[in-house]
């Protein structure tokens, strides 16, 4: 047995010192330095098979690495699918955070039960029966899923060896720990330690890893963040308990692209995938009423529509108040100067309130014209046309900017039974043979005279 060592862990973000300080270096917080004891073995913690040989890594030219049977796992899942780039690469190390009962089991749990491959669900915090019941309520079949309630990482390889599962899923990485660090199960050090194992696991036998890891109430992944670093791709659920849809980001895919977006609607029998996102990012109303108006944008490859609503009153207080949701608050403010230096609009005395329907966060710089036209329709007090959408960037000068695959926009909006679609005249568009009405503006005052007349 080696000697015991301890040593100083920044439980903010994992860094470490050799004495304790009362500030770290390295997050400028204070007072989040506590001791660990750490005592390793020599010995290796996941051992393959005796029968396996393990050959020295060698360097080869790029040329002649063979990757033709590296084929991605079909997770059944559209929506997960989507999101990792097309499916699950053998050997990845997928991360999986979220806020508490936002619905990151039920996620993984329905996604394992469906899966075509053996699948090993790694549960610490929940029991084979309460597992069980939400099983049942989920899907009653599930004959390529096997359930361990296991916390040491020693007894779950152990189980692997004996089941070889194809895919293994680990709920959570905060409750595993490992025998050779001596510290409690969550610390710094044994989330660090028993991430690594789990790493050199997935690459030593090309199985897929799935782990789901807490948040802290800042919204960041509980632990160091190198363990962000260390794993293949981060996946964020996010969404608000009082609403049933939740929408999946990835925040760093080493596979895929990180601009893709997965949205569900959580029912009693668990998650369902939505297909077309614009029905819960549009709210249906049977009469028009001002400030609201359709915005064409893009998530990653996929075309959304989504409703921008805007209120403007008069300020009661001295300043007047900007407020958004889902939206950048300075773009705003860029977006209503202009209105009052180029179109001479007088909003410098009113309140404006900006929000994107559906409880997510836009960045693209398309929906500014249907910001735009949200601000005036409520400042006028005149609907917009529930058939008009939008698709444009504003300038400082106030011109209307051409915006990227604006092709795809106006195809989207066209199947969603738009009929017209304003967007700059700068845009070069090749589409014939469309039901949509294409307008081509280049400045401020076009859309207005539009628009109000």
């Amino acid at each position: 047995m080696a000697k015991v060592k301890t040593s100083f862990f920044c439980q903010n973000c994992g860094a470490q010192y050799a004495r304790w300080q009362g500030q770290c270096n390295s997050c400028k917080e204070w007072n989040t330095i506590a001791e660990e004891i750490i005592q390793k073995e020599e010995k290796a913690s996941w051992k393959p098979n005796d029968n396996e040989v393990k050959k020295a890594s060698r360097p080869l030219r790029i040329n002649e690495i063979d990757t033709t049977l590296e084929v991605r796992m079909d997770t059944t899942d559209a929506e997960l699918n989507r999101v990792l780039g097309g499916g699950i690469v053998p050997g990845s190390l997928i991360l999986l955070g979220g806020e508490p009962g936002i619905g990151k089991s039920t996620l993984l749990l329905q996604i394992s039960l469906k899966l075509p491959y053996r699948t090993l669900y790694v549960s610490g915090e929940e029991s084979q029966k309460q597992i069980k019941m939400r099983a049942e309520r989920i899907t009653p079949n599930g004959d390529n899923c096997y359930i361990l309630t296991e916390t040491k990482t020693q007894n779950i390889f152990r189980q692997i060896q004996e089941i070889e599962p194809e895919i293994v899923i680990i709920d959570s990485i905060q409750t595993l720990h490992t025998d050779f660090i001596e510290s409690t199960a969550g610390s710094i050090s044994q989330i660090r330690e028993t991430t690594a194992e789990l790493i050199k696991f997935a690459k030593e036998t090309n199985i897929p890893v799935i782990l789901i890891g807490h948040i802290t109430k800042d919204g960041t992944i509980a632990g160091p963040k190198i363990l962000e670093h260390m794993v293949d791709t981060v996946l964020q659920f996010e969404g608000d308990r009082n609403h049933v849809y939740r929408i999946l980001r990835s925040l760093k895919n080493r596979f895929g692209s990180t601009a893709e977006l997965g949205i569900y609607e959580m029912q009693g029998t668990g998650l369902r995938e939505v297909s077309n996102p614009s029905e819960i990012l549009i709210s249906h109303k049977n009469e028009e009423l001002s400030g609201t108006a359709i915005a064409s944008t893009l998530e990653g490859m996929r075309p959304l529509m989504i409703e921008i609503q805007a209120l403007v009153s008069t300020a009661v207080y001295g300043t007047p108040q900007r407020s958004t949701t889902g939206y950048n608050a300075k773009r705003l403010n860029m977006i209503l100067a202009v209105l009052e230096k180029r179109a001479g609009f007088r909003l410098g005395a009113k309140d404006v309130f900006l929000n994107v329907t559906g409880g997510i966060s836009v960045d693209d710089p398309a929906i500014d014209l249907a910001v735009v036209a949200a601000i005036l329709s409520s400042n006028e007090d005149i609907p917009v046309g529930k058939n008009y959408c939008f698709a444009g960037e504003v300038g400082l000068s106030g011109e209307i900017r051409p915006v990227n695959r604006v092709e795809q926009r106006i195809l989207e909006a066209e199947k969603l039974g738009f009929s017209t679609i304003i967007v700059s005249k700068y845009n070069k568009i090749a589409l014939k043979n469309t039901l949509i009405e294409i307008k081509l503006v280049g400045k401020i005052e076009e859309v207005v005279n539009e628009l109000f007349g």
